[in-house]
């Protein structure tokens, strides 16, 4: 049986180094995702600060995620300057590695993290809408393999931590010590920033500090090294270093390069009066891309934001907070087998977006959306009515990142195609994405505080209907910016041909 079909095949042999290198850079962002939160409390005996003084370095990583995402955009005008960007961010994470186990002071771990956040989201943006431009229509079944790099990175570091993680308490003081269950339970509460529940443990600021987690973020260091090494052999091959380093690859030729590959004329998505450059988010709101639009595409745009910002708004909450939903009454789990919930989670995540990977080639993004719309939402609302079932929470926990994995990357892929690759659909998506991780984790953190644990699943089952309804939307949205463009396209066959019938 094929796998791919000859035409998508040989576009994907034309290109497959700048394939691989956007795939390994996402894998260097799957790192970063899920190392701080178990490691943060060996990170705390190492800074010997309290715990509402480690876990502002959560907000920090997300705030300046945040930020990269949104700025991401501004280093697309060329292939170089993207090349670049990519290298630099995934060079800053091999070192912002190598130099975590030196900070001593927990400002200097969170300026550290504020770092790594930045190149984070530049990584997102860049990678994301390189691969768009680069495959266009084609490109749904490549954003899912880039995708499946990001749970494969998220699933290798917190193996890679495990063993060098503290089992008792790592700052010594005055003969106390912290259970190793204790610790455990610690360590996995605190994958949600708010921290007012675990307030009361008590932990030593002062003493001798014993941890062993210096070793495994110097072996993340030395295995993400070999990525802005490959992003750099791409540029060298694309004589951007050294003698031919002269010459400026735009977007554009790279587009042009793809076409030809298809084997096609050229068209509208590729055309230069309908592909636009992207830049980052506030710049490409001030910029022309969206003055004289109908209210149609600017609100795709929107919706489409809205989708993911309420999905990845759900993975986020869903990683940091489903153990100490789990731990707390009614289900009541013990510490170890709740543990091995985020796992699951992030197992489901990556093993949907592998299972993808061939479903792409057969079915439509928008065919593929709304069977992950309906299955997130349906899953939700099984998980809410049998919250008192712990052998459904692991069933419903890896349904769920079986059918949240795929709305991202499909996401992606549909909008830029219903607007024909112009606008700055990849950089709206991806910084909307990026805020709803880190605005719906703090919220759901704070109402489950305040009004206790089962409020996690019914903020779940709320933002899986707000996503929804936002999906909903964007359908009809698009009905009505495709009946504008129709319109506006007629209107100017119609004054073209006027204009030829004068001038004859």
């Amino acid at each position: 049986m094929r796998f791919m079909d000859p035409r998508v095949w040989s576009l994907f042999k034309s290109n497959w180094q700048h394939t691989l290198t956007y795939w390994s850079v996402f894998f260097s962002f799957g790192l970063c995702v899920a190392f701080l939160g178990p490691t943060i409390l060996d990170l705390r005996c190492q800074t010997q600060s309290s715990l509402q003084e480690i876990t502002w370095v959560f907000f920090s990583q997300q705030l300046f995620l945040f930020l990269g995402s949104s700025i991401g955009g501004l280093f697309s005008k060329s292939l170089k300057c993207s090349l670049s960007a990519l290298a630099l961010s995934t060079l800053l994470i091999s070192i912002v590695f190598a130099i975590i186990p030196l900070c001593h002071r927990v400002m200097g771990l969170a300026v550290a993290m504020a770092v790594a956040g930045l190149a984070m989201g530049i990584i997102d943006t860049i990678a994301n809408l390189q691969l768009v431009r680069l495959y266009q229509k084609d490109s749904t079944i490549f954003l899912q393999a880039l995708h499946f790099f990001v749970g494969l990175g998220a699933l290798v570091s917190p193996l890679i931590a495990d063993p060098f993680l503290s089992e008792t308490a790592c700052v010594l003081g005055n003969g106390t010590a912290n259970s190793s269950t204790t610790m455990r339970h610690m360590r996995n509460t605190l994958g949600g920033i708010p921290t007012n529940n675990v307030s009361h443990y008590p932990f030593h600021t002062e003493g001798e500090v014993v941890t062993n987690v210096s070793y495994a973020f110097w072996i993340m260091a030395l295995i993400n090294l070999p990525i802005p090494i490959a992003v750099f052999a791409l540029m060298y091959k694309e004589r951007m270093i050294g003698c031919g380093s002269g010459v400026r690859t735009r977007l554009l030729e790279r587009d042009e390069l793809a076409m030809r590959a298809r084997g096609s004329t050229a068209s509208a998505t590729s055309s230069p009066q309908n592909s636009t450059d992207h830049h980052g988010l506030f710049s490409c709101c001030r910029c022309g891309n969206f003055s004289g639009q109908p209210w149609g595409f600017i609100g795709i745009h929107v919706l489409g934001g809205l989708v993911l910002f309420f999905s990845d708004g759900i993975v986020g909450a869903y990683e940091g907070f489903v153990y100490s939903y789990a731990v707390d009454e009614p289900l009541s789990l013990t510490h170890k087998t709740a543990g091995y919930l985020t796992s699951v989670f992030w197992a489901g995540i990556t093993a949907g977006r592998l299972a993808a990977i061939p479903l792409s080639y057969r079915f439509q993004p928008s065919r593929q959306i709304t069977i992950t719309q309906v299955g997130v939402i349906c899953t939700m609302f099984m998980l809410l009515m049998l919250y008192s079932s712990a052998a459904f929470l692991f069933v419903g926990t890896l349904a769920l990142g079986l059918f949240i994995s795929g709305v991202y990357p499909c996401m992606l892929a549909y909008t830029e195609d219903i607007l024909n690759y112009r606008g700055c659909a990849t950089t709206v998506l991806v910084t909307s994405a990026s805020m709803g991780e880190m605005l719906l984790q703090l919220l759901v953190g704070s109402v489950m505080h305040s009004q206790g644990s089962y409020s996690f699943m019914v903020c779940g089952v709320i933002f899986s209907c707000l996503g929804v309804c936002s999906y909903l939307a964007l359908l009809l949205c698009w009905r009505v910016y495709s009946t504008q463009s129709t319109g506006v396209e007629k209107s100017t066959k119609a004054e073209s041909s006027d204009v030829n019938g004068v001038n004859h």
